[in-house]
């Protein structure tokens, strides 16, 4: 069994942004696991229509 590990998860999320309003989107989290346990997400992006990935900082969580 290995100590640290890393995984990629893919979830739809819903979003807003300013121009586009609500948006539902895959996003994926890449987070690192020690013995199963996470603690450390190291990146959060989302892929567009287009083909474009792009960080989430750009959008909000919408409520």
């Amino acid at each position: 069994m290995k100590l640290i590990s890393i995984r990629r998860r893919t979830k739809k999320e819903r979003r807003y942004t300013q121009k586009m309003g609500v948006l539902y989107t895959d996003v994926t989290y890449i987070k690192k696991y020690a013995i199963g346990i996470p603690f450390k997400t190291l990146r959060k992006y989302r892929g567009t229509y287009y083909g474009k990935i792009k960080d989430c900082d750009d959008c909000v969580l919408a409520n």
